[in-house]
């Protein structure tokens, strides 16, 4: 292991997989050998399953990547490439911040309080210290504020429907008479 490992692309799937079988090249560990190696490191990665991870197309969990590529020997920062590159192809590239600008400026004035201000035009160098650490977290947080945002929409829709099923919402609200019936002769 001479030569620098391969970088890990971030373009799809598949080449993702292929570069996961270059670096197992590069390592020149078998299956079984990863799978020691990989216990070694703390992780647990059955040969098998890293075979059949191997012979796919698929992106792999990201725990069976974080556990190949310690097994391979890749370490620190080429690791956390790694793990990033599959966050980006698995939820895609962060989105870019867009320019926002405020109201188009009107004659005259509001309620009157002076005239109304012109367009505002929100850039970078005028973006508060405080949003600044949003813009550079490492690609490896951006999921788990996804994660955590969905698991927050998924509580509070059960939490209303739970509510509205509570509150009889979802069924008729006709009471039933009870009728009876008799035969008389």
């Amino acid at each position: 292991m001479t030569t620098a490992p391969p970088t890990p692309p971030d373009t799809d799937a598949a080449a993702f997989v292929a570069a996961l079988r270059r670096l197992k090249a590069w390592s020149g560990l078998s299956y079984r050998r990863l799978e020691r190696r990989a216990a070694e490191e703390g992780h647990c990665l059955p040969y098998s399953t890293a075979a059949s991870m191997l012979g796919r197309e698929r992106l792999p969990r990201e725990e069976l990547v974080a556990a190949f590529v310690a097994a391979c020997g890749v370490r620190g920062a080429e690791a956390e490439a790694w793990l990033d590159a599959r966050t980006d192809i698995a939820c895609g590239p962060a989105p870019a911040l867009m320019p926002v600008t405020g109201p188009e400026p009107g004659p005259g004035t509001v309620h009157g309080h002076g005239s109304v201000p012109g367009p505002v035009d929100v850039t970078p160098a005028s973006v508060p210290a405080v949003v600044a650490p949003l813009k550079t977290a490492p690609a490896r947080a951006r999921p788990w504020r996804t994660r955590l945002t969905l698991v927050g929409a998924a509580a509070l829709v059960t939490a209303l429907l739970g509510g509205a099923t509570a509150s009889g919402v979802f069924t008729d609200d006709e009471e039933v008479r009870e009728t009876r019936t008799t035969v008389r002769l």
